[in-house]
């Protein structure tokens, strides 16, 4: 049968461990085609530039404001 611990671990001793464990924010860089802020060595997802290369063509959507009656 497994182990158990034989004594409560104390808060303080808990967060001591648990202290280097936190959420980081992802890092952003800034498109230089359109000033989006992306993912570093990523394509960028709104205008499809790669270190000013266009890479992969994105069509954008048209919005209609045409009222129907």
């Amino acid at each position: 049968m497994p182990q158990e611990p034989k004594r409560r671990h104390s808060r303080q001793r808990k967060g001591k461990r648990r202290a280097s464990i936190s959420l980081l924010i992802p890092k952003g860089v800034i498109c230089s085609n359109c000033n989006a802020i992306n993912v570093p060595h990523t394509v960028c997802r709104k205008c499809g530039y790669y270190q000013g290369r266009q890479v992969i063509k994105i069509e954008e959507k048209q919005k209609t404001n045409e009222k129907s009656s």
